[in-house]
This record gives C-alpha cells, sequence and structure tokens, in this order.
C-alpha cells in the first residue's frame, strides 16, 4: 500500500491501526501530490497494488480566498493519481466530504444523491470524484466523510474541534456553538478502520462509498456532550447564523448514510460512543 498523507489525522491513524500490510508512507517532502512526475516516481519505486490518498485541502475558509489552490489539491492532484494508479493497475482510494451536499433535505444522504455544493470547497471535492472516477472507472474508490477528528488533529486548522473544545472549556471559556449544523462527526480511528475493512473486502466495486459514525447531531450538541463526558465545567451557548460565516455558507444538514459500507458488514459505531471512547484514552 501506499499511503499519501500519512502525518495527518486520518493517515496517521491508518498507520496505526495497519493489520499487517507492508505500508509505504512519503512525507510530504518526498512526495508532493501536485507534483505529476513525483507520482510517477512514486508508482514506480513503491509498486503498491493499492494506494489511499488522505492528501487535501480542507480549510473551508483558506478554500474561499484560495480557490485555485484548492483545486489544484482536491481535483488536479487527484485526477494525476488516478490515471497513474490506472497506468499501474493499482485501486486507489480517496476522500471527499459530506460539503458536497447543499443541505436542503433532514434525512441523511445516500451515496447516490444529487449532490449540490455551496462553496469552492465543496465544489473542489466534487470535482475531484468526478475527476477520480473518469480517469479510472475501474480502479477509483471515492470515500466521503465528516466532521473528522483524531489524535494527531488536523495541522491547517489547528487541531481537531474536539480537542479545541476541550482546550476552551478547561480555560473557562464561554462557548458559542452552531445549533443549525447537523453533522455526523467521526473520528478517524473508526473511519481509518472501516476504510482498512473497505480495502480488505471482497467484491468491493468502484464508485463512491460512504463512510461515518452512526446518528446526528448539531456542534452544539457535539460540543455538549464533551463537556458532560468529561465533567467540564463549561458554558455552552446556542447560536444560529444560518450556516453562514460572513459570505461563506455551510450546509445545515449534510449527514451521511452508510448504504453500500453495511451492505458489505462495514458498520461504524455511533457517534457518542466513538466520542466517548476518544475522551477517554485521551484525556484520563
Amino acid at each position: 500500500m501506499l499511503l499519501i498523507g500519512s502525518a495527518g489525522q486520518l493517515g496517521s491513524d491508518l498507520l496505526r491501526n495497519n493489520p499487517g500490510h507492508d505500508i509505504a508512507a512519503p512525507v510530504r517532502g518526498e512526495l508532493d501530490i501536485t507534483r505529476p512526475d513525483q507520482l510517477r516516481a512514486a508508482m514506480e519505486r513503491h509498486r503498491p497494488e493499492l494506494v489511499v490518498n488522505c492528501a487535501a485541502f480542507h480549510n473551508v475558509p483558506q478554500c474561499e480566498e484560495h480557490p485555485e489552490q484548492a483545486f489544484r489539491v482536491n481535483c488536479t492532484a487527484v485526477r494525476d493519481l488516478a490515471v497513474a494508479c490506472r497506468d499501474a493497475g493499482a485501486r486507489l482510494f480517496t476522500f471527499s466530504s459530506d460539503y458536497v451536499f447543499g443541505g436542503d433535505r433532514r434525512t441523511p444522504y445516500g451515496e447516490d444523491e444529487l449532490p449540490r455544493p455551496l462553496q469552492v470547497y465543496g465544489i473542489s471535492r466534487l470535482a475531484g470524484e468526478h475527476a477520480a472516477l473518469a480517469a479510472a472507472p475501474e480502479h477509483a474508490v471515492v470515500i466521503r466523510t465528516c466532521g473528522l477528528y483524531g489524535q494527531s488533529g488536523a495541522r491547517s486548522k489547528g487541531g481537531n474541534f474536539v480537542d479545541g473544545r476541550v482546550a476552551d472549556a478547561r480555560a473557562g471559556k464561554t462557548i458559542e456553538m452552531a445549533m443549525e449544523q447537523t453533522v455526523a462527526p467521526t473520528c478517524t480511528d473508526d473511519l481509518s478502520r472501516a476504510v482498512l475493512a473497505l480495502a480488505a473486502a471482497p467484491g468491493v466495486t468502484p464508485g463512491i462509498y460512504h463512510l461515518v459514525n452512526e446518528g446526528q447531531c448539531s456542534w452544539y450538541e457535539l460540543t455538549l456532550a464533551i463537556v458532560e463526558i468529561l465533567g467540564l465545567p463549561a458554558r455552552v451557548v446556542p447560536v444560529d447564523r444560518q450556516g453562514r460565516s460572513g459570505n461563506l455558507r455551510r450546509p445545515l444538514y449534510s449527514v451521511l448514510a452508510n448504504h453500500k459500507a453495511r451492505r458489505l458488514g462495514i458498520t461504524l459505531v455511533p457517534w457518542r460512543e466513538a466520542l466517548e471512547l476518544y475522551l477517554r484514552r485521551r484525556y484520563a
């Protein structure tokens, strides 16, 4: 397996939970996904049967400010990687986002629902999905997920949401949190195990799969759960910004349904159970 983006929170957990695969995990200085020559050289050097791409430009506000970079990383590079995998006969697992949906419903989105992204980030992710599946229709698996948090944090965001709220609560801050956005927060420990199970499952066909912790909550409800589980003396205040940060729009509802994975026997635990396990392990 060739793992791209191994330093991030999902990549780190894929390495940690690896059941015995021979994994090549070059760092960013060794493999820049936006350099097609480096992609080809890595494929020739490692000759992987499976490539897992965790690299992405996923800072949503910065995507609005730097759309060229968002499309370079989230679309063009994914296309180039898909072509390299197709030419080498390797499978590609690459990731996308709940933000490909517009939030215009109140029941979980299945893999076949029509996307309608609201911002540059979601558009670039959707473009990457199409690019991968068009360039390597027999080789590419696109995994959509949502609200990731894990031990290694997200460097581009200064850590992950859960640890940020723990720090706020311990600092005695009043935490104002969005109550109008409903999501399926997902622990990368669970996600990584599901990805590895999907890679090993017989009969996996190319296409789009959803992998998230089960259930749904608002960011406000998630923050309340963090405070309750750890018994932190913090005040959490619900706010309704209608999914807007200035001109940036976020989907009001972006819960994903794991239909295809469940049919393969791959399931993830409910979000609160995953959160409690993460918090107990990290802050016990």
